[in-house]
């Protein structure tokens, strides 16, 4: 099968390093325009814990992931492939990751998804949770799934 847009959701785990790794090989590889996302998730902030605004959390985290995105594109800029970075974010209104990971593949719209998996099991599994495993539930397209 040939891909040309080659969607791939980041986040700072060694999983997501793997599938980072692996979409630039299916990039270059197809000669495939590839699509690197990060999200932000909105946080609920006790409203009884006054030391740090609701704001200031937030673009806490919006700079963090933007600096992140900042490293993949320094590492990717020498590269031969066609690639933009964007950082996202997700209102607690907007539902959870899974769904907008699905709705950006969807509206870009990619042929493929590129995801990072910690391969929990068991217990581990059922108490954290796996966004990877959520998206593959609810997909639309192709996704491969790479262990961390």
């Amino acid at each position: 099968m040939i891909y040309k847009h080659i969607l791939v959701a980041v986040d700072k785990s060694n999983a997501s390093n793997l599938a980072l790794q692996e979409a630039v090989r299916l990039a270059n590889d197809q000669n495939a325009k590839l699509r690197i996302i990060y999200i932000v998730e909105e946080v609920v902030v006790n409203s009884a814990e006054k030391r740090v605004s609701f704001d200031t959390l937030w673009n806490v985290y919006k700079e963090d992931g933007q600096d992140f995105l900042n490293v993949i594109n320094e590492r990717l800029k020498s590269s031969n492939i066609k690639y933009e970075t964007f950082l996202i974010e997700l209102p607690l209104s907007e539902g959870d990751l899974a769904d907008k990971v699905m709705a950006e593949a969807q509206s870009w719209p990619a042929d493929i998804l590129v995801l990072g998996t910690h391969g929990r099991h068991g217990v581990k599994r059922f108490f954290i949770g796996s966004v990877a495993e959520s998206v593959v539930r609810i997909a639309t397209l192709p996704v491969l799934l790479i262990r961390g």
